[in-house]
């Protein structure tokens, strides 16, 4: 998804690719509450729903990279990290409102309602959710620098190829940098309710209220460090995160290993607010990191093979990890490695905060 929605973004442009990959989601997401159940049509039931699982992952490759480029284009230089941090304040927004969405569900119905009708209903809020994608699509003109490449007949007819050929070194780089974001955002925000209640010993619920607790802190910080990013650069603050995360990941994952709720709940916090670092950078490093002419592409290819490779599969590393290891800090050295990896790769990055888009 990131190589096709990075070539169309970049040869059609920004709002073509945006708009189309949300409207794709849109429809996937409620084609999810139409499958009829396995006792009506058998196999086909699981193979329809992965069907379309896989129509949402190619979507969800192109809207980060296509909404991030889009505002980047859109800011104002001195405000480019500020407009950038709504998509990952968005992302975590969806995660946060999509876990009450299910929680209030689960209280309002009883058991049985919910098995047989009552979990389709989320996913058809998705169908409402389509028409930002054609609002996008009728309404809003593409961004002010694409419009200028393509007037210029500038744009390129191969983004992907050119990416590789000429700007391997960013890619390289971006790929690192991401790394941290990957990895992070699936450990802290995705698999950590898992690791409370089956490692830790915590309730289901409390390990739930301590990981939408990290959710609501990393929302809370995002665009505070966006102003960080515009003001102090993009390098210091992706570095400080790394950093961060060096020095304290193993530590924290110790003080979880206490079990106690009250310090578990501050450890959460203390994880959403360093996560909220790195996270509020990185949309405008990575879209000031290519040229205009593939933005797009180097976007999207970065963050979705670093969240491919090591995102997704944070939480079954962390749990083979925890078997092989023996120990409940595995999952943190695995962070720790990460941050190291992305420190490297950012401090080997030049500063692009303020200058003109290439």
């Amino acid at each position: 998804g990131g190589f096709v929605w990075g070539h169309l973004g970049d040869k059609i442009g920004r709002r073509e690719a945006l708009s189309w990959s949300i409207l794709i989601m849109s429809a996937a997401t409620f084609c999810i509450a139409l499958i009829p159940s396995y006792d009506t049509i058998g196999i086909w039931a699981p193979i329809l729903l992965l069907i379309i699982r896989v129509v949402q992952g190619f979507s969800a490759s192109g809207e980060y990279a296509g909404a991030s480029a889009f505002l980047v284009e859109y800011a104002p230089a001195n405000r480019r990290g500020l407009y950038a941090a709504v998509v990952p304040a968005s992302t975590a927004t969806g995660l946060l409102l999509g876990s009450l969405l299910a929680a209030l569900l689960t209280g309002l119905l009883e058991p049985e309602q919910m098995q047989s009708w009552g979990w389709r209903l989320p996913f058809l809020l998705a169908a409402p959710m389509g028409l930002i994608g054609r609002y996008i699509r009728t309404r809003l003109e593409d961004s002010p620098v694409f419009k200028e490449l393509a007037k210029e007949d500038n744009a390129d007819n191969a983004p992907v190829s050119s990416l590789f050929k000429n700007h391997w070194r960013q890619l390289v780089q971006a790929v690192g940098a991401v790394l941290l974001n990957a990895v992070g955002f699936y450990l802290i925000l995705s698999y950590m309710p898992t690791h409370l209640s089956q490692n830790i010993g915590l309730s289901e619920t409390a390990s739930y209220v301590a990981t939408t607790v990290a959710l609501t802190t990393y929302i809370g910080f995002i665009f505070v460090v966006g102003i960080l990013s515009d003001r102090f650069g993009r390098k210091k603050v992706l570095m400080s995160a790394s950093i961060l995360f060096v020095l304290l990941t193993v530590p924290a994952f110790m003080l979880l290993e206490t079990g106690n709720f009250l310090i578990v709940v501050l450890v959460q916090i203390l994880l959403g607010a360093m996560l909220s670092l790195n996270d509020g950078t990185l949309p405008s490093y990575l879209a000031e990191m290519f040229p205009t002419r593939v933005r797009y592409s180097g976007f999207a290819v970065s963050f979705n093979l670093s969240n491919a490779l090591f995102g997704g599969t944070a939480p079954f590393v962390a749990t083979v990890l925890i078997a092989s290891s023996g120990t409940d800090l595995a999952p943190g050295w695995y962070l720790m490695g990460a941050a190291i990896i992305s420190l490297v790769a950012v401090s080997f990055s030049v500063e692009t905060s303020k200058k003109p888009l290439a």
